[in-house]
Formats: C-alpha cells, structure tokens, sequence
C-alpha cells in the first residue's frame, strides 16, 4: 500500500509539468518567472526584444532571483551601474559553510550558528542598486525587498525596462549592441511582432549578445547556459501562451 501511495504520488507530480522542459518541476524556478512573465512580454512586444530571453537571461544572472545581489538590489539581469546610478557597495556578509550561499538578512544570519558561517568582505558589486534613492548604494536596509513583492517586481521591471531601452540599443556605444538592435528590428520588419515568439530568433539573439569582447557575458558557455534555461524552461512556448491570454496556471 505504501509503494503503491508513492507510485501515485510520482505519476501526478510527473504529469504536473511538460516533461519536455524538466526545469518547470522546479518550485523556485516557477517563483522566480510567474510573477514576471506577464508584463515581460508586454515590454518585449514594446521594445522589439524576444520576451522569452529575457527571461532566461535574467534566470542565469539572478540565479533565478536568489543569489544575493540580485535579492537586495533588484537588479536580475546584472545590468551595470551607470555615471549617475547608484551601486550595490562593499558589503561584509557571511555565507554558509555547507551550501556556501551568501546571507544578508540579519534575521536570517541570527538563525545560524556562529561555526555554520563564515564571514568574508564582499567587493562592490558594480552593479545598479534599484532600491529607493534613500537606500540604495549603501548598506542599510538590505533585506528591504525580501517582504515587499510588489515592490520587488516594481524593481526587477525597471530593470528589465533598461536592458531593452539603453542596452538593445542603437545609441549604446558598444558595436555588439547596437547591431543586436538592428537585427531585431530588421526581423521584426520583415515578419512581425510575432517573431518575436520564434525559438530561432530568441537563440540567436542570446548567442548575438555573448561569448565575445565586449559583450553582455564574454564567456563562450554563457549563452549555452542560457539557451539551455530557454529550452528546459519552455519559456518561448510559455510567453508566446501568455501573449495569447492564456493564464499561467493552465499553460505551466
């Protein structure tokens, strides 16, 4: 009887996701994108930017919204701070012994041993702070948006919004940007917005922004990294569901 409780168990948690993109199974990953999907694919309709990228792209930086500059700052494509942006400063945090992840929340760090952790000056991040101007770029009140969702995904938009106005840009001063800009534009010139929802095209814009000298990732294995998350995600079929009006809950 006990088997056979497990075996049903294991059928219905296997039928609760598209066993073509294995990742759904996966409840931080599901956290991470449902409460941005939506108004990403508005901004990628806007912009002219495959939305299903962005959204694999920011899932490799941010470490699907949990590595710690990301969760203080709100900056989950780790875009970089510009002249008159404020940035994440030094910090002296501790990371775990075991699973080495970093701890800022000082309710969290309370809760482990002082032999569990090990504390390490963190270097600046570099990266723009997209907390309120009274807060950002400095040290105080790290874990501001660890119990404000609403505002978190206010800040996470936000920087959505940047990467598709001033980096996929003609204007940005970087060769490799401005021609990633004309190509969209050319495709969805020649084929419409609904390019946009071709799983060629979100691939090769990835591949068309990294693994080269000034790029968004000069790593060759970055856009391998972030074509597989496009892939095990679903995340072209997904925005292309949530482009139709499908709801989330149906088409995960």
């Amino acid at each position: 009887m006990r088997i056979g409780f497990f075996l049903i168990l294991f059928v219905i948690s296997s039928l609760a996701y598209d066993k073509n993109f294995s990742y759904r199974k996966y409840e931080h990953v599901k956290g991470f994108i449902e409460p941005l999907v939506k108004q990403t694919v508005e901004l990628g309709i806007k912009y002219d930017i495959p939305p299903a990228a962005l959204l694999a792209i920011a899932s490799v930086e941010s470490g699907y919204g949990r590595g710690y500059v990301a969760s203080i700052t709100g900056n989950i494509l780790s875009l970089g701070a510009g002249r008159k942006d404020k940035e994440l400063p030094a910090l002296y945090l501790p990371h775990t012994t075991k699973s080495y992840t970093v701890l800022y929340n000082q309710k969290i760090i309370k809760s482990y041993e002082k032999n569990q952790l090990v504390w390490k000056k963190r270097p600046k991040s570099l990266k723009k702070d997209y907390r309120p101007k009274n807060i950002a770029g400095t040290a105080n009140l790290l874990d501001y948006f660890d119990d404000k969702k609403e505002e978190k995904l206010r800040a996470n938009l936000e920087n959505i919004r940047d990467f598709c106005q001033k980096w996929i840009s003609l204007n940005n001063s970087h060769k490799v940007f401005q021609d990633a800009r004309k190509y969209l534009n050319n495709e969805v010139k020649k084929r419409g917005k609904e390019i946009l929802f071709s799983e060629d095209l979100n691939v090769k814009f990835i591949q068309s922004i990294g693994g080269k000298k000034n790029s968004f990732n000069y790593r060759t294995s970055w856009g391998k990294k972030v074509v597989k998350v496009l892939h095990k995600t679903g995340a072209v079929k997904l925005t292309k569901d949530i482009h139709e009006k499908k709801q989330f809950a149906q088409v995960w």
